[in-house]
This record gives structure tokens, sequence and C-alpha cells, in this order.
């Protein structure tokens, strides 16, 4: 294959990605109006926080779902509190990675975030944490983040991290 259509396939294939992502994003976005989690955006924070929590959520399928319910409680109370601006471009990413183009193609994940193993999405966070694109690399800090903060933020995952709470003034 030449430069020139190497090139011309590279600009091709970005500008179908971002077209599809828009409108996939106008259809199902990531969050609702307000800034509450839609099915698309708990999907993906579910999905991600079973790879990323990994040994830190509960092992019994009940209480992992109840750690994970909590976790996106605490995730939809954030994003009601974000900027418009900054809920816009997240509902964005979320509606994008929640896609079958836009899972595959900014997160190298072929399953969808709920079916996919752990072992895979954890792979696919991987490949974004490494990667020498700044796109995937601050999708993976922001789900990562976001994921973490939120997780640890609930006081009854404190004696997790040996945290015995505020002290009593």
């Amino acid at each position: 294959m030449q430069r020139r259509s190497f090139l011309k396939l590279g600009i091709g294939s970005a500008v179908v990605l971002a077209v599809a992502g828009g409108a996939v994003a106008l259809i199902q976005p990531g969050l609702l109006e307000g800034g509450q989690l839609s099915p698309a955006g708990r999907n993906v924070f579910a999905g991600a926080a079973r790879a990323l929590l990994d040994g830190t959520l509960p092992s019994e399928a009940a209480a992992q779902q109840t750690a994970i319910d909590g976790l996106l409680s605490r995730i939809n109370d954030l994003t009601m509190g974000l900027p418009p601006h900054v809920q816009g471009e997240l509902s964005q990413l979320l509606s994008l990675l929640d896609s079958a183009p836009g899972r595959i193609g900014l997160a190298g994940l072929g399953a969808d975030w709920a079916s996919a193993p752990v072992a895979q999405i954890s792979t696919a966070l991987q490949g974004m944490r490494e990667s020498r694109l700044a796109l995937r690399e601050q999708t993976y800090s922001a789900l990562h983040d976001i994921i973490g903060g939120s997780y640890f933020a609930g006081s009854e995952n404190w004696a997790f991290m040996g945290y015995p709470g505020p002290t009593r003034i």
C-alpha cells in the first residue's frame, strides 16, 4: 500500500469513527439531562469498575453487585455536580465507549462491558493506559480516577484501606 493511500485510509477511518460516535451520542447519551448516568454510562462504569477494582470488590456475587450499585450511585452524584460543559464531554465519551465501534476503536474491547470477562476488560484498560495516543490514555485516566475516587469515597470501603474514618472533634 502506498503512503498516500495509507494516509487517506487513516483519515477516512477517523472521520467515520467520529461521525458514528457523534450519531451514537445523539441517540444514546452517556449522561441524561441534569448529569444523571444513563444506562449506557452505567454499563461502561460498571464494566470498567469490575476490572479496575478487581481484588477490592467482594468476591460473592450479590455483595459485589451491592458494591457496584453503591459505586454507581456515588458516580451519579459526582456527574450531577459537574459543570454542564464537562457533563457534555463525559456524556459523549461514555456513549462512544458504550457503542460497539467506539468500544472497539477506543478501548480495544470486542465484547460488551457487561458481558466481557474481567481479564479481557483489564487487558483493554491496560492497553489504553499504555497507549501512545493521548485520547486513549486520557480516557483510561478519566475512568480510573472517577471509579477509584467514587469507590473509596464510600465509608463502607474505608476499612479495606485501613482508614478508620474522620477524627471526631
